[in-house]
């Protein structure tokens, strides 16, 4: 079993890590943080650097400490949060992947909560400082306060596309 989680936790928590380094470097097929930033006022997010910085560091720092198995719940919390934010922005495609919809963000949202309530297993760093198996409570409320917060943080950034914005997108659409 804790082979398992081992390699759950790295694939999936490298890859998370991987989408934030994206969001701001030249670094695995990324735009740097330009192209990031572009990437968020696209998909109609105020805040420009600050945004793309956070999402990236969100990312980058959420997949690692999963990965390493590091304050897991929480770990977790902040990758459900931001993939939820991802998910959010793909819904209206649908749910498959070859039509750009949400089902990559799903999977890792729901990795994600899987990985907060089994817990890390025995190699990990929360096992190596005792701090597993981490209370039920803990995990549930990053359960959450994950999707949540990255439905909260949709519904405070997300502006709007100007009327000019609306005919270009359905004319790219078409």
């Amino acid at each position: 079993m804790d082979a398992g989680l081992l390699i759950l936790r790295l694939a999936v928590g490298l890859l998370i890590a991987g989408h934030g380094v994206q969001k701001v470097s030249f670094r695995l097929g990324g735009n740097g943080l330009a192209g990031g930033t572009e990437e968020f006022r696209r998909d109609g997010f105020r805040g420009g650097r600050l945004t793309a910085l956070v999402a990236g560091a969100s990312q980058i720092g959420s997949g690692l400490f999963l990965a390493a198995g590091l304050v897991t719940p929480l770990a977790a919390m902040a990758a459900m949060g931001v993939m939820t934010v991802a998910g959010t922005v793909k819904w209206h495609k649908g749910l498959w992947v070859q039509n750009d919809g949400y089902e990559y963000p799903l999977v890792l949202v729901v990795v994600s909560a899987a990985l907060a309530l089994t817990g890390p297993g025995r190699w990990s760093v929360d096992h190596a400082l005792a701090v597993t198996p981490w209370p039920v409570w803990v995990s549930v409320a990053a359960i959450v306060m994950g999707p949540a917060s990255g439905l909260l943080t949709r519904v405070v950034l997300h502006q709007p596309p100007t009327a000019a914005e609306g005919k270009r997108y359905a004319q790219a659409a078409e």
